[in-house]
Order: C-alpha cells, then structure tokens, then sequence
C-alpha cells in the first residue's frame, strides 16, 4: 500500500482558552480550545465554523499525549462536515516538542462530499512558529 498527500489542516490554537484540569484517571488532562481552522486539499477547501472545535488532550506520566479532537467545518462551496481524529505524541522532552500521529475521518451528508465518508485518512503534525498546529494529511492510494 502507497499513501497520497490529501491536504494541510491548519489549526489556530486559543491560547486564551487552555484548561488544565489537573491529575486525571487518563493522565494529566488538558482542553485546548481551536480558534479556527483551514483545510486545504484539491478536492476539498473548508474552514472551521461555529465554536465546536477543541482538543481534549491527556498526557501520561511517560509524556505521551493522546488526542481527541473534533469540529465542524464549512467547504468553500457551502457544504458541512463533520472531522473527527485521534492520535498520539511522544511529548516527554516537553509539551509540543515532537510530532503528533493522527488518524482522522469526515462525515459528510451533502451529495457533493460523500466520498469522504469512505476514507480513513493519517496525519502528522507539527506545532509551527505563532502557535499554529498544521497536519499534513495523507490518504491510501
């Protein structure tokens, strides 16, 4: 099996809306609100709409981080999907220091974006200067 680039999911993280809650049963468990997002793709180009996207992120002893996020975005021609990925860092030499490992899927109801429904696509993201999260995103060919 090969793999194909798919898009760049870029996420602008609010710095101002971080939550710790502290020593949980999944680890050290941290909210991290998304401000907004920009996925582009040549089949598909959308934008996060709403105040939906957050990744709720727990990190262990060992300084692995799991991540949860999902949102909701609008495609440039209008239709809504729904993006929701898991994935995993190796963060213990710090917070946000290495890649994070993603597999994603969409829902899409409108017509248009259907073929998205039947795709299991992987990730790599990386924490870029300004505080920005950018995947990229691959999918198999």
């Amino acid at each position: 099996m090969e793999i194909q680039p798919f898009a760049t999911l870029t996420l602008g993280l609010a710095s101002d809306r971080l939550f710790f809650l502290g020593a949980t049963p999944a680890g050290t468990r941290i909210v991290q609100e998304v401000a907004s997002a920009r996925l582009e793709g040549e089949r598909v180009r959308a934008s996060m709409v709403g105040m939906a996207g957050a990744d709720w992120l727990a990190v262990d002893a060992a300084g692995v981080a799991t991540f949860d996020i999902r949102m909701t975005l609008q495609t440039d021609d209008g239709a809504l999907l729904y993006l929701a990925y898991e994935g995993r860092a190796d963060w213990s030499g710090g917070m946000g220091r290495g890649p994070v490992f993603v597999g994603m899927r969409f829902e899409a109801g409108d017509e248009r974006y259907q073929w998205l429904n039947a795709l299991q696509l992987f990730g790599r993201g990386e924490l870029a200067e300004g505080g920005d999260l950018v995947y990229a995103i691959y999918r198999p060919s």
